[in-house]
């Protein structure tokens, strides 16, 4: 029979860590309700993570659960999470969204749109609540790459525009107004007043993050939405060659002007794999990407190979994030949203904003 109790479950629990912040994770307040049946060698605890995609779930469970172990108890562990963000003063726009995040690309044809779109389904089925905005005025894929609606944009009895729903998440795209064979012809006057119609006079839901998918460059379309939103960070996307990296610098340059910090560099692209023989081929060079992300002191985010099951994905209107949800690739974008969550996670810090726990996050293990 043991003889813990709960002072001495939570003293063993204080030595579990949480690598994004170096600290305890009953320091930073994440074990809640601690109760111990000595009696029955059983004990009970929420856990309460910042993110529902933490990266270093599995090892804190692991080590909470072998922490109970080591006092002969058998711990029956609720996991749950609520979601930080930061919210500026005097910025009143998108307070339904608790976090921004900005994938962006120095230069066009790297697969921003394709990162953009599984990097938000991901966070998506990690359990979090998602949108994804195509502010990608000029070329709006979105709508292509995540097929039918599973209900389509419309406009609520004030007249202001409801997102369209793709696989659980929200959706909002200039694509949804325009023929799509038509050309869009704008100066940048316009192109602010759209961006800024679909910050404004979007009806939202409740967003524990908010993918906003920009055009390539350094343009208009980048500077309106530094100056509407509240972006939390960017997540650059390059392939490893030259030509790309060098635009990737500006990139960078342009949103360490604008003040919004970097979450990191992914590279796409990185090599190819052949499916037959096994054969490794880097068909853009290998690598560039890391090296880059080190030489501007940013965080790199991961590589992901070229795979026929991506393009497919993206073409049929079936991401491969939930097209092919087993397939290894699929898993690469699940850990890339995991290692984004948690960026966004410590730029915040623990206890942030005014999260609150979002429904359907709750996991009874």
């Amino acid at each position: 029979m043991s003889t813990a109790n709960v002072e001495l479950l939570q003293a063993a629990f204080a030595k579990v860590q949480d690598p994004l912040f170096d600290k305890d994770v009953v320091g930073l307040g994440y074990v809640k309700n601690v109760t111990v049946d000595a009696s029955a060698n059983k004990a009970t605890a929420e856990l309460v993570l910042p993110t529902p995609a933490h990266p270093h779930q599995t090892p804190i469970v692991e080590g909470l659960k072998a922490a109970a172990t080591s006092l002969g108890l058998e711990l029956a562990l609720k996991i749950s999470a609520v979601v930080t963000g930061r919210l500026k003063p005097g910025q009143d726009r998108m307070q339904a969204a608790k976090n921004i995040i900005a994938v962006a690309a120095g230069k066009g044809g790297v697969g921003k749109s394709t990162v953009a779109t599984n990097l938000a389904l991901a966070l998506r089925q990690h359990g979090a609540s998602v949108g994804l905005l195509d502010a990608d005025v000029y070329g709006p894929s979105v709508p292509t790459m995540l097929g039918e609606p599973d209900s389509p944009a419309g406009t609520t009895a004030g007249q202001r525009l409801t997102p369209a729903v793709y696989w659980g998440i929200q959706v909002m795209s200039v694509g949804f107004f325009v023929e799509r064979e038509g050309a869009v012809v704008w100066r940048g006057p316009m192109v602010h007043k759209l961006l800024q119609q679909f910050v404004q006079d979007v009806d939202w839901r409740e967003l524990d993050y908010l993918i906003v998918d920009l055009p390539p460059g350094t343009g208009d379309a980048q500077l309106s939405l530094s100056q509407l939103i509240p972006i939390t960070g960017a997540v650059i996307v390059t392939t490893p060659q030259e030509i790309a990296l060098i635009d990737v610098v500006k990139a960078v340059s342009m949103f360490k002007k604008v003040e919004i910090p970097i979450l990191g560099v992914v590279e796409n692209m990185s090599y190819y794999t052949c499916p037959a023989c096994g054969h490794h081929d880097e068909i853009f060079s290998r690598g560039g990407g890391k090296t880059l992300a080190a030489d501007l002191k940013v965080p790199f985010l991961g590589e992901i190979p070229i795979d026929t099951k991506v393009r497919y994905g993206g073409d049929s209107g079936r991401p491969i994030v939930v097209g092919a949800p087993d397939s290894e690739n699929a898993k690469t974008f699940m850990r890339l949203a995991a290692t984004v969550a948690g960026e966004i996670t410590k730029l915040n810090g623990p206890n942030a904003g005014t999260g609150r726990r979002a429904p359907g996050l709750v996991q009874i293990r």
